[in-house]
């Protein structure tokens, strides 16, 4: 499965706003990660349209989390930003060409759409099983307990 680049940003903005006790500005956010501001505004726009984070109008407004991290999937994440839509499309081939087996024999799915039916699933169910504060915990460990600190600080008093 192909994901988007936004995704990642998404991702990260999110774990980043775990770590903050007030609301971040999407500039903000795209100066933390490198992303282009436009682009990332659109996203958090569509993370905000899913119920994931909240804007708050105003000089000290920005983004927060509508609810704790534990509570957020990757799975909300990815379909907030890349949609619900499954990746493989049967167009049902067997049911062309000149050795096409006729509609009525056709009663399931054939055995390439299942697979991959069975793989999206897959997909689907280990996403949901990865929260936002997992993510960050493992951003943490990966950087010796240092990665959170710095961003926390960096929200903080950076602006």
């Amino acid at each position: 499965m192909k994901l988007s680049n936004a995704v990642e940003w998404a991702l990260h903005c999110c774990v980043s706003l775990s770590q903050s006790r007030r609301p971040v500005p999407s500039a903000r956010l795209a100066e933390l990660h490198g992303t282009p501001p436009a682009y990332l505004a659109k996203q958090l726009q569509a993370l905000s349209r899913a119920g994931i984070v909240h804007s708050i109008a105003g000089h000290v407004g920005g983004y927060n989390l509508t609810r704790p991290a534990s509570a957020i999937t990757a799975l909300d994440v990815v379909q907030a930003i890349d949609g619900i839509d499954p990746p493989f499309r049967c167009s049902e081939i067997r049911q062309r060409g000149p050795l096409a087996i006729p509609p009525e024999q056709c009663s399931r799915p054939c055995t390439i759409a299942r697979a991959m039916a069975a793989a999206h699933e897959a997909w689907i169910e280990a996403l949901a099983r990865i929260t936002v504060a997992d993510l960050a915990t493992g951003i943490d460990t990966d950087s010796n307990g240092i990665a959170l600190a710095e961003v926390r600080h960096w929200l903080a008093t950076s602006g």
